[in-house]
């Protein structure tokens, strides 16, 4: 087995999440779906890494992340008012993703993985998607697959609310969206891809710095669990809030 068929699967669930890639000033956009980044830096996050620590390791991890349910764009306006003159500063433009749910899978060294795992099961941060205002909803941690990153994708459950599953009850299987990290040499083997700037380099608040990296979107089929099992999907019980707790 190749030590990179290892591979850690998160649910990346909320009521809102937010995964910016090129924000500026008083706007502040989200991708329609996580971004490495993002990903990199919720885990590193729980591992208790500083902002300033080597994230090298982190970055050289094959990503992907499925799409289960898409969730809703929405817009907010903020206001804020300066700490020392009081006055107001400009108003400021918000985007969400409301109601949505991903599978992000991360493949690389078996203990590098099994870290990462050991580390969202019991964060030493709170875990948030894409932004402090936005908690997750259920566990981050789905497992650990030993069979590479397609399979992982292939195999995962489909992790899309009760209410999803039941308006596709007809469909014994369902094809979903997958964006997926191109490896050296698979462009020329599955053509071009999309150039997108959110390969981390660091962190570091003073100097945060952002690589390209080159996706490409798949479809997945996944087995409906409600047409084998015809048992509605419950979430399982998650107070994000309890890791603050004595």
């Amino acid at each position: 087995m190749s030590e990179h068929a290892n591979v850690l699967t998160l649910c990346l669930a909320g009521p809102l999440q937010s995964w910016g890639a090129s924000s500026r000033f008083a706007r502040r956009t989200t991708e329609r779906a996580p971004t490495k980044s993002g990903v990199l830096g919720l885990l590193a996050a729980a591992q208790g890494r500083d902002r300033s620590a080597d994230v090298s390791d982190l970055a050289q991890l094959r990503f992907a992340v499925r799409l289960d349910q898409p969730g809703t764009r929405m817009r907010d306006y903020q206001t804020a008012t300066h700490g020392d003159t009081h006055k107001s500063m400009p108003i400021s433009e918000r985007f969400y993703l409301a109601d949505a749910v991903f599978v992000a899978a991360v493949e690389g060294d078996r203990n590098l993985i099994d870290a990462l795992h050991k580390a969202v099961r019991a964060p030493v941060y709170l875990p948030f998607l894409g932004r402090r205002s936005c908690p997750p909803s259920r566990p981050l941690a789905l497992g650990v697959h030993r069979s590479g990153l397609w399979r992982a994708l292939e195999t995962e459950r489909w992790q899309a609310s009760a209410w999803v599953q039941r308006r596709r009850i007809r469909e014994r299987r369902v094809e979903l969206e997958a964006l997926v990290d191109l490896t050296v040499g698979a462009e020329r083997a599955e053509g071009p891809g999309d150039v997108v700037r959110d390969q981390p380099l660091s962190f570091d608040p003073r100097h945060r710095r952002y690589g390209t990296r080159t996706v490409r979107s798949h479809t997945v089929v996944v087995a409906h669990p409600l047409g084998t099992h015809r048992k509605p999907f419950t979430p399982p019980a998650h107070d994000p809030m309890s890791l603050l707790e004595d």
